[in-house]
Parts: C-alpha cells; structure tokens; sequence
C-alpha cells in the first residue's frame, strides 16, 4: 500500500499517510535520523535522498498544503502545457477561511470556489480558472491578452469555456478586455500580436476584415495563413519573435511561394510593424487595392496618425476616381 502510494506521489509522503499504511512512529523517525528520509516540510517527508525531482517538490508543496488544496496559477500552467519552462515561486491555492505556515519559496493564495481538473492526480486548477488567475495578477493588458491567446491557440481551452468561467467569477481584473478577447479569439486570433494587428491595424483603420487561421490544404498537409483577405489576394503573416531560425525561414519562403503561385502577395509583420500601426495600416491597403479593393483606409483615432495625411490627399490618385465621373469611389 505505501509503496503504491509512494509511486503515485512520486516518492512523497505526510505523516499521516505513513502511519495509515502500517509505519510505525518509530521507524519514520528512524529513516529521518539514518538520512533515508528527508523532512521537507512540518509533516512531509521525501523518501529519497538527492536531488528532488521537480514533482517530488510539487507534491510536496500540494501535501503540505492539506486537503481541498490546488496547485495554481504559473504552477497549474506548467502542468498544463500553458508556459513552456517551470517557474518559481511555487503557488498554490487553498479555501478561503483556512490558513497554513509560511513554506520557503511558496505562494499561497485563498479563494472559496476552487474548481480542479479532473483526472489528475497531481491537484491542480482547470485550465480555465489557471488562464482567469493569470489574468488577474497580470499588471498590462497585453499580458492577460496573451495569457488568452495561447490558452486557445495551444487548444489546451476554447473561448467559451473561458467565458463560462468568468461568469462565475464577482471580481475579477481586465473583465471588460477579456470579454472581447475572447470575441476575437473565437475568430482565430491567436497571439497578443494577431490581436493588435486586428485592432489597431485592421479595424483601427477599417480595412475590410480577414479570415483568421484560414486553412489551406498544399500536397499531402495542410496550411495556415494569419490573416488572409479572400478576394483581395493578399496573405499577412504575423510572427512577433525577436529571431527568426533558418528553419522557420525555409518555412516561411515556402508558404510565401506557394501564395505567390496561386496569385497572392503576402506582407510579413513582427512587432515594430504593428505597434506603428499607420504606416502598416496603409502598406496593406496598397496590397489590397491592387487585389481590387475599392474602398480607403481611414485615419485611425491616435494623433498622429499618417493616415489622415494620406487621406487629406487621396483626391490626387487617380485611382480614386470612377471612370468619366470625377466623383471618388464609394468602395465597396
């Protein structure tokens, strides 16, 4: 029995599990004393010498924080895949009302509904509940979007499941902003970037809208695009890392030349491009009037917007005008 437990706990057991197995308050003493045991916290002992695992650590934490507890918030996103490298401190969150000792290098939070993912052993928050937690702790904006966006772009959690959680939740931080958040997000957007380019590029300058995501099938697998505007022929290819590996170049310059021998262009922005969203903002509305768009970027709401300048001056396109009528193009 012990030893099945030990298994399951990854070689992590209380007192009070020792002692229900058959050990004898001696014999747990004697294994701490001989150096068999190790005493991580009050209660806790890892049955192991050397170095703990990082599962040994977290089921420690979790048996010290006693019944109805959970492991949360950047912890909870470790097990779940939502970030890629373990990160401490540990948190973990227990009821409301019920309070521990202090452990080293632990966060511990309290909350009175405290929903868990089922099927693991290893207690931690649903995805949901761990994406809204991070969200609440997040001190910008583009923070708790991101936080989003790769919850659903990773497919560890859907938009609606998320909206299910907030509304069970009374407070919560970025209520109003996760909420359209998750209105975008259910049409493919699937980073802070894709988000920005949406709302400051995009609909910040009512270029028509694209299609998130679209999937395209090339030979024998299929594509994505990030933003393609159907009927315009144009293709924008967002990517906000600070590096681009020749590998994921090779990538990118097949899927540029595949859009170019289907007769479309493709424009690839990072960060800097979208964060100066005006001059982008006109860029891609050149590439879609020359797909046949007839309509015209706007100025966006920012002051200094280069767009209004553009459009102080769109009469002297000719492009703009509509044969033998020298009225400009209502677009379509």
């Amino acid at each position: 029995m012990l030893d099945e437990l030990l298994k399951r706990q990854a070689g992590v057991v209380t007192r009070a599990q020792a002692l229900a197995a058959g050990l004898r308050a001696d014999v747990i003493r004697r294994n701490v004393d001989a150096g068999r045991w190790v005493l991580v916290f009050r209660g806790v002992y890892r049955t192991f010498t050397g170095e703990p695992t990082r599962a040994s650590t977290l089921w420690a934490v979790l048996l010290r924080a006693g019944s109805g507890a959970a492991l949360s918030h950047r912890t909870a996103a470790e097990l779940h895949g939502l970030v890629d490298k373990p990160s401490d401190p540990i948190h973990v969150t227990i009821p409301a009302g019920r309070r521990i000792r202090p452990m080293p290098g632990v966060v511990v939070h309290h909350r009175a509904r405290i929903a868990v993912q089922a099927g693991s052993p290893l207690r931690r928050t649903r995805v949901e509940e761990t994406v809204l937690d991070l969200c609440d702790l997040a001190t910008r904006a583009d923070t708790a979007v991101g936080w989003i966006t790769t919850a659903c772009g990773r497919r560890l959690t859907t938009p609606e499941r998320i909206l299910d959680a907030v509304s069970h939740r009374k407070q919560l931080r970025w209520r109003r902003l996760i909420t359209a958040v998750l209105d975008d997000t259910a049409e493919g957007v699937h980073s802070v970037l894709e988000r920005r380019y949406l709302r400051d590029v995009e609909r910040g300058h009512r270029l028509p809208p694209g299609r998130r995501q679209a999937k395209r099938r090339v030979g024998d697998r299929h594509e994505y695009r990030d933003v393609l505007y159907d009927g315009f022929g144009t293709v924008v290819e967002l990517d906000g890392r600070a590096y681009h590996p020749e590998e994921r170049r090779s990538r990118d310059r097949q899927r540029d030349n595949e859009s170019a021998a289907v007769g479309e262009r493709t424009l690839r922005y990072g960060w800097a491009d979208v964060t100066t969203p005006c001059p982008t903002a006109s860029q891609v509305a050149r590439a879609l009037r020359a797909g046949g768009w007839r309509g015209q970027v706007q100025p966006c709401k920012r002051r200094d917007c280069t767009v209004r300048r553009t459009a102080r001056r769109r009469f002297h396109d000719p492009e703009d005008f509509t044969p033998n009528s020298g009225v400009k193009s209502s677009g379509s």
